[in-house]
């Protein structure tokens, strides 16, 4: 039992509707009510365990695969390397349990939203019952400050006017009254309805219970939410797919390599078991999740030093390789704040500078604004208040702007209030007596159509089309007038063709200067920014304009949306960049229509009405300071300062996350490639193994993870924001990188069989030339490093070779670590190792530079002009 249309019939055809009285239910009717609809609650969402959230962390095949390794290891009794890999696993699954935010906390939140206590009227008398127990057919008594308990359509208003910025993003409070509407009309243009969880600002009401829990408006949100499907990161994706692969191409080979070993070359069993498994272990990257996770953990801290609080490790990948911004208007790309812009008066026109509520201001130019300033300041409710050195309004936003106004005008305004006439939306104006110096005065305020009305003496037609005018910069408008009345109360017939036109102020919410600066540097790195809101089209034209958006002109409301089909929509949604009028539903249709082209996309906001679209964008971004908490939780990442220009900055910060990932996979790949297959290789060849077992299994213990995080620490290389984003589609293993990897790979062979042979032809024993082998991989391991840090650049510039602090306590780490185990006789015993003379050493520090210099001249080559010209 709940009405849909309320707001397009009459308060009398929705009481007939719901069987109502104006004098509200009898108890016995609310509770029969109650019974057969349930509380005005949002339900409870099923949520898994903390058990079942640790363990679904660990449901990725290259952890199988890796548990896999470790249960081997532990059977040949590598207890080392299977305690290394078991750390890893650990290590990886911990920290995604403790950053994964749970889903289901945004239903939550909405739920925190619904007013606890309600004013209602029940057996003709006023009684106040929990919000969760009203039904269908009460009447509810609001007034200023009231939370709206459920979804009402208004009987009786005065002066009435509710924020509804959480559910339609306008930044002002609207206006309300009882006469119905269109049965079409858009959310934010409903005024005979007050909608559950919005504010009410200013007068009182009387209102019918139409839809409660989760039929109404924010219930719906809330089934929007639960059913949102959250899509999985381009990283988290390919991962999982290189992993399936990876997986079955080591299985593959080595099943093949035991066959041939034991089948063809007629080896033991037994030996040949143990060298497959030691190659196998060898190709794993074992390292390659604790070293992403480090990656993206560093890059959480890097985000949190720039305000943005990262609530899921993927996302920082995410926001790097977005390509489009779907963004709303009021406080993201505003401040959420209106202030006087403009001012129309018989003398001219002004400009109003300033920010906010502060008082504080020029305006120009110079010219007489006393008397307007004083009607500002006298016919207005709002107070200022200095919190913590921010200005901040108590009342109605645009009274406060006004008052800010009229302080910048006139500090001192000294006339004391007699008697008002409130704002009504039926007169559609406020009135005032104050009584000061100049005697007694009415000052007045309202709709510049009404106020012009009753001004006699004035040009309508003229000061109409100054009021348009200044509606299409995107401003709303109000119109003063006053006029002497020695009276001690407002005489309201003498107001109709006595009052005295004294001007027009245009008010905006505005654009906050550092978000143009901020979409100006998005545009430069490929990164379109869209508006979508649900304020009005010629508003959020006008800001567009003023921020810089690519297409502002181009508007499409809401209604043109519903027109489309999801085809359609997709392909005209690329071409515009003001989405006005927009409800949850068309929020969530954009965001997948733009993922149906390829892009990835994200959404900032702060509402609940933003929630659903959060969830579903590859990065959700929500405002952490005036964001509701469903738009926090419903996010991936929450701005800690509501600066949109953080997100410049978290898309820097992501694509140095990627970059940065992408050089641990360039270094990784080819390390254990060539650590694998020269034992392959041999095998095959029916050689003597050049590096031992255990030898592979340290390379892996004091490399893997070392030299790999280094590569976690490295800061944004300089063309970061100059390149496009990548595809939503593109492969994380590109021809490009995969080239390389082949090509590293080829030469950590060459290298290690050359160093191999030398040493067996000067008559060295087998243990030294495999103990100069794997010195050898070592040292080509950590030359790499200092090719990988620079894939965009050279490798030979002073700020390539300074490096970061954390490159040279690797690199020292490790070289440490070498001399040990070749020089140090307890290691020697456990590893096979054998002292390596100083010739042997040189030339093999020398095999390391020659691998240097060819492969930083071929990486020159790729990137030189020739290769990278446009044809």
């Amino acid at each position: 039992m709940h009405l849909t249309d309320a707001h397009s019939r009459t308060p009398e055809d929705c009481l007939a509707a719901l069987d109502a009285a104006p004098s509200g239910l009898t108890s016995a009717e609310a509770a029969r009510r109650l019974d057969a609809l349930g509380p005005n609650r949002l339900p409870e969402t099923r949520t898994r365990g903390p058990a079942r959230r640790f363990l679904a962390q660990f449901d990725n095949v290259l952890i199988y695969v890796l548990l896999g390794a470790a249960a081997v290891t532990a059977t040949l009794q590598h207890w080392v390397d299977m305690g290394v890999i078991i750390a890893v696993v650990l290590a990886n699954a911990v920290i995604g349990f403790v950053q994964e935010g749970k889903a289901e906390a945004a239903m939550a939140a909405i739920r925190g939203m619904l007013a606890p206590r309600a004013a209602t009227l029940r057996d003709g008398a006023r009684a106040s019952v929990d919000g969760a127990d009203l039904v269908p057919g009460d009447v509810v008594l609001l007034e200023a400050g009231d939370k709206a308990p459920a979804d009402l359509r208004i009987l009786e208003a005065r002066g009435l006017a509710a924020q509804e910025a959480i559910l339609t993003g306008e930044s002002v409070p609207v206006d309300k009254t009882p006469e119905p509407v269109a049965a079409d009309a858009p959310l934010g243009d409903r005024r005979s309805m007050l909608w559950s969880g919005t504010l009410v600002t200013q007068g009182t009401a009387r209102g019918l219970v139409t839809a409660t829990g989760e039929t109404t408006e924010i219930g719906r949100i809330g089934g929007l939410l639960a059913g949102v499907e959250t899509l999985s990161t381009p990283l988290v994706a390919q991962m999982d797919h290189f992993a399936r692969w990876l997986s079955l191409l080591i299985l593959a080979v080595s099943a093949l390599l035991l066959i041939y070993g034991h089948f063809v070359d007629h080896r033991d069993f037994g030996e040949i078991f143990m060298v497959v498994v030691g190659v196998a272990v060898a190709a794993i990257p074992e390292g390659l999740p604790a070293v992403m996770t480090i990656t993206l953990a560093i890059g959480v801290q890097a985000m949190a030093r720039r305000n943005a609080i990262v609530r899921r490790l993927p996302a920082i990948e995410a926001i790097g390789s977005v390509s489009v911004i779907c963004t709303d208007k009021t406080g993201t790309l505003t401040r959420n704040e209106m202030v006087v812009a403009a001012v129309e008066t018989p003398e001219g026109a002004f400009e109003v500078s300033g920010e906010g509520y502060a008082p504080e201001g020029a305006v120009t130019p110079a010219g007489d604004l006393a008397r307007l300033s004083a009607a500002a300041a006298l016919c207005n409710d709002a107070a200022l208040r200095l919190r913590d050195g921010v200005w901040t309004v108590e009342g109605d936003p645009m009274e406060g702007a006004l008052r800010a106004f009229a302080a910048k005008v006139s500090p001192e305004i000294t006339a004391r209030r007699i008697d008002a006439v409130p704002f009504d939306s039926r007169h559609r104006f406020m009135a005032v007596l104050t009584d000061g110096e100049e005697g007694r005065v009415v000052r007045l305020k309202g709709a510049p159509e009404r106020v012009l009305g009753m001004c006699p003496d004035t040009d309508h037609a003229a000061w109409t089309a100054r009021a348009e005018a200044m509606a299409r910069r995107g401003l709303r408008v109000l119109a003063l007038a006053e006029r002497a009345q020695p009276g001690p109360r407002i005489d309201e017939a003498a107001l109709e063709g006595g009052m005295v036109f004294l001007g027009l102020v245009g008010l905006i919410d505005p654009p906050r200067p550092e978000a143009v600066a901020a979409i100006a540097e998005c545009r430069a790195a490929g990164v379109r920014v869209k508006m979508i809101t649900g304020d009005h089209a010629g508003t959020a034209a006008a800001i567009a304009a003023q921020i810089g958006l690519e297409n502002p002109a181009r508007v499409m409301t809401g209604a043109d949306i519903d027109r489309l089909d999801d085809a359609a929509l997709a392909l005209q949604v690329a071409g515009v960049d003001v989405f006005a009028r927009t409800s949850p539903e068309h929020k969530l249709r954009l965001v997948a229509a733009l993922q149906s082209n390829g892009l990835s996309v994200a959404m900032t906001g702060d509402g609940v009405n933003d929630a659903p679209a959060l969830k579903r964008a590859d990065a959700g971004v929500a405002m952490g300071l005036k964001g509701s908490e469903a738009a926090k939780e419903a996010a991936d990442l929450v701005l800690a300062d509501d600066n949109f220009a953080t997100i410049a900055a978290a898309v820097r910060e992501g694509r140095t996350v990627y970059d940065n990932l992408r050089k641990v996979i360039s270094w990784t790949l080819p390390t254990n490639a060539g650590e694998s297959l020269v034992v392959v290789l041999a095998l095959l060849a029916g050689l003597a193994l050049p590096v031992t077992a255990v030898q592979i299994l340290w390379i892996n213990l004091i490399t893997a993870v070392t030299l790999g995080v280094a590569l976690a620490f490295e800061p944004s290389e300089p063309d970061a924001m100059a390149r496009p984003p990548r595809r939503r589609d593109a492969p994380l293993l590109s021809a490009e990188l995969v080239w390389r990897v082949a090509f590293v790979t080829a030469l950590f062979i060459a290298a290690v069989f050359g160093v191999f042979s030398h040493a067996i032809d000067r008559g060295h024993s087998l243990a030294l030339a495999q103990t100069m082998a794997m010195n050898t991989l070592v040292v080509l391991e950590v030359f790499n490093l200092f090719v990988i840090r620079n894939m965009h650049g050279t490798s030979l510039t002073w700020r390539a070779l300074r490096a970061t602090p954390v490159v040279w306590a690797v690199v020292a780490t490790v070289v440490a670590a070498q001399f040990a185990v070749t020089y140090l006789p307890p290691l020697q015993a456990l590893l096979g190792t054998r002292p390596v003379p100083l010739a042997d050493g040189l030339v093999i520090v020398g095999v390391g530079a020659a691998f240097f210099a060819i492969v930083e001249i071929e990486k020159q080559i790729r990137l030189g002009p020739l290769l990278t010209r446009p044809s």
